[in-house]
């Protein structure tokens, strides 16, 4: 028997700008945004619709001539899904579907979706659950027991049929229960993190927007193995290797899930296990697409969620990456000299990975010192640990002692002097 296709569901895409509204980013670029969003999903997007209102209305968001002009297209494009780019209340949804006879859902029930079908770890399964439950449970209003259509598609992959079939009381207990999870979770990287303080290893986190090159880089860094691929949100869990600077200077580096303009509350307060790695970091390495025509509107969106974080005291690596689909070096010249602690590098090609690696060196400087001592003859214990932990200089050996000059971590500078 042959095997056939699934057929990809056909996307009705509605983009909306409210004037009454702060004005972020172009019509035309969360239009390309959401278009991303629909193929990551393993939709199609088969129209498109641009809606500009003075402000939202209560009942269908937005006005009766957008919905007709909705409808038609819904009819003559055979929509199986209509997709709005603000979130929808309950009532609201509820109130367009009954007029466009499709399943609707919003960009914020269309980003869930798509981290529902990239989690693969049980932490990151639960974070999902947890932010798709805590999305949905407001929205029972009205209809009883039910929490997603049947028929599955875009939008629908839920945590479970039987979960499906809870009562608000029994989803309040199931928030409760992912919530203790993922506290003891937290629990536990919180005491891998200070085993790792107490060693006095600096941390470094890689931030961006999702589909930036993270994850690619850290590859490039420490061939951990990390999954890449061209797409939104494939990395949903902290990956962490430890790696040896040119100068001896062992980090620690963690990839994290991308970062996405107006990312859901939801998705925030579910994921702060991974993003307490960022919290906790010494260092943070921005690592942006220099490549998209938007990148400063990616760079910002980022900026904005460092901010909620509370880390943007912390220092800053700006990597501009995937200079290897740019021509113009003068342009990525100057824009390097616009930032601080900037590099240009393609984490693909390896090109300018060193450049990157010198940055972090004098970024961490302050964890390290540089010695001049002389270490008794019988010490070579304190020979080799230089070597093992810090950048050594020079050694001379005399009869009675070793003079030693060497950069090693603050923390070891008493155990030389002492000896």
């Amino acid at each position: 028997m042959e095997n056939v296709e699934e057929k990809r569901e056909n996307v009705l895409l509605v983009v909306i700008e409210f004037k009454a509204q702060k004005k972020e980013w172009p019509m035309k670029e969360i239009l390309n945004e959401m278009t991303e969003l629909v193929v990551a999903c393993g939709g199609e997007v088969v129209d498109s619709i641009l809606c500009r209102d003075q402000r939202p209305t209560a009942s269908h968001l937005i006005g009766e001539g957008k919905i007709k002009e909705i409808a038609q297209s819904v009819g003559l494009n055979d929509v199986d899904t209509v997709i709005f780019s603000q979130d929808l209340k309950g009532s609201q949804q509820r109130n367009i579907e009954n007029v466009l006879k499709v399943k609707t859902i919003d960009r914020t029930q269309l980003i869930l979706d798509i981290f529902a079908k990239r989690a693969r770890t049980s932490e990151a399964k639960a974070q999902v659950e947890l932010a798709q439950l805590e999305y949905l449970l407001p929205r029972l209003v009205g209809k009883g027991v039910e929490l997603s259509r049947l028929g599955g598609g875009i939008g629908t992959l839920g945590p479970g049929e039987t979960k499906l079939e809870m009562d608000r009381r029994r989803i309040s207990q199931r928030i409760d229960k992912l919530k203790k999870n993922l506290k003891d979770i937290t629990a536990n990287h919180s005491l891998r993190r200070k085993k790792r303080q107490k060693r006095h290893i600096p941390t470094l986190s890689l931030v961006g927007y999702t589909n930036a090159g993270k994850s690619t880089l850290l590859n490039a860094l420490t061939e951990a193995g990390q999954e890449t691929k061209d797409g939104l949100f494939t990395t949903l869990t902290s990956l962490t290797r430890q790696f040896v600077l040119p100068n001896q200077q062992k980090i620690v580096l963690s990839d994290t899930v991308g970062f996405m303009r107006a990312l859901p509350h939801h998705l925030i307060e579910s994921f702060k296990t991974t993003l307490d790695e960022v919290r906790e970091s010494d260092v943070l390495i921005h690592v942006v697409d220099v490549s998209h025509s938007q990148f400063r509107f990616l760079f910002d969106s980022v900026i904005k969620v460092l901010a909620e974080l509370n880390v943007l005291e912390k220092p800053i690596i700006n990597v501009f990456n995937k200079i290897d689909r740019i021509d113009d070096k003068v342009w990525l010249n100057d824009l390097r000299n616009n930032y601080q602690h900037a590099v240009c590098v393609s984490a693909q090609s390896g090109d300018n990975l060193n450049d990157l690696l010198e940055t972090i060196i004098c970024l961490i400087d302050s964890y390290r010192k540089e010695i001049i001592v002389d270490v008794p003859i019988d010490r070579m214990d304190l020979i080799n640990l230089a070597h093992e932990e810090g950048e050594v200089l020079s050694v001379k050996y005399y009869s009675d002692k070793i003079n030693l000059r060497a950069n090693i971590p603050q923390h070891l500078v008493g155990r030389f002097y002492r000896c």
